[in-house]
C-alpha cells in the first residue's frame, strides 16, 4: 500500500551567470583578502521548473521569502551543494546575507587556506563555475493559474507557485547553474507536490511522468496546509477515511501506469 505522506524535503534552484552576477572581488579592509560576490535568488523572477505546459510549474520567489531565516538561521556556503566543501558560514562571520531590492545576494570571505577555495577563485575566473543555487525548505506558498502564450501564438494556462517564505541551509557555487537532466527537474517538480499535498495536481501531472508517483513522500499532519488556510486538525475518523481515500487514489494510479503499490 503507497501512503502519502508530507515531508518538508529540501528544494534547490539555480542561476546562471548573467543573473547570479558572480565576482570576486578586493576586500574594503585592509589584509581582508578577496571576496565572493553574488546572487543565490532574484525576486520575482519566473523560471521554469520541469515542462510547466505538462508535468511542471512555474515558480517566483516573492520579495520577503528570506527575511525570517535569514534572522533565524545560520546558512553555510558551500560549493555545488557539497557538505565537504564549506566556504564560509554566517556564524562564523565568514558569510554575510542580505536581502535588497534584487534578490539574496551573497558575500562570502575566502580564505585560501583551504584549497578548494583557491579553486573556486580560479575557476569563477577562468568561467568553470559560472551560477549560484541555494537549498531550502518551503514554509509558504500560493498557486495561481498564470496565462501563458505558446510558441504557435496560443495562450494557454500554467500554474505559478509563489515562494512567500523559505528557510535556507545552503548557498552554493555550482558548476552546472541549469538543469541540465530530466531526473533533476523530476526531483524538484515531486518535492514541491509533496509540500503542497494535493491529490488532484499529482494526477494530472502523473498523467504524463508516472514516475513522479514513484518520487512522491507527503507527511501532512490533518488540516495542515500549505496555502495559509486555517489548520485546524479534522476529528479522527474523518482523518482515517480521508487516508484510506488517498491510499485507494495511490493504487489505482499506481496500477494504471504499471507501478508496483507498496
Amino acid at each position: 500500500m503507497r501512503t502519502l505522506t508530507r515531508t518538508t524535503s529540501e528544494e534547490r534552484r539555480r542561476l546562471p551567470l548573467s543573473t547570479a552576477g558572480l565576482s570576486i572581488r578586493a576586500s574594503d579592509e585592509e589584509g581582508g583578502g578577496d571576496r565572493f560576490n553574488g546572487y543565490a535568488a532574484v525576486f520575482n523572477s519566473r523560471t521554469s521548473i520541469g515542462n510547466p505546459l505538462r508535468w511542471g510549474f512555474y515558480e517566483e520567489c516573492a520579495p520577503g521569502a528570506f527575511t525570517k531565516t535569514l534572522a533565524e538561521g545560520d546558512a553555510r556556503m558551500l560549493i555545488d551543494h557539497d557538505t565537504y566543501y564549506v566556504v564560509s558560514r554566517v556564524s562564523a562571520g565568514s558569510l554575510a546575507l542580505a536581502q535588497d531590492t534584487r534578490g539574496l545576494a551573497v558575500d562570502s570571505a575566502l580564505d585560501t587556506g583551504l584549497s578548494y577555495v583557491s579553486d573556486l577563485k580560479a575557476n569563477v575566473a577562468n568561467r568553470n563555475i559560472t551560477g549560484m543555487s541555494f537549498g531550502f525548505q518551503v514554509v509558504k506558498d500560493d498557486w495561481e493559474l498564470v496565462d501563458v502564450e505558446t510558441t504557435d501564438g496560443d495562450t494557454v494556462q500554467a500554474e505559478l507557485r509563489i515562494l512567500r517564505e523559505v528557510k535556507l541551509f545552503e548557498v552554493s557555487a555550482v558548476t552546472f547553474p541549469a538543469y541540465t537532466d530530466t531526473e533533476a527537474s523530476l526531483r524538484n517538480v515531486a518535492a514541491a507536490l509533496a509540500h503542497r499535498g494535493d491529490m488532484d495536481a499529482i494526477e494530472k501531472r502523473a498523467q504524463y511522468r508516472p514516475e513522479l508517483l514513484d518520487l512522491l513522500t507527503i507527511d501532512r499532519e490533518p488540516g495542515e496546509s500549505t496555502r495559509g488556510t486555517d489548520p485546524t486538525p479534522e476529528p479522527a475518523a474523518a482523518t482515517r477515511q480521508d487516508r484510506d481515500s488517498v491510499d485507494r487514489r495511490m493504487r489505482a494510479l499506481a496500477a494504471r501506469f504499471g507501478l508496483p503499490a507498496n
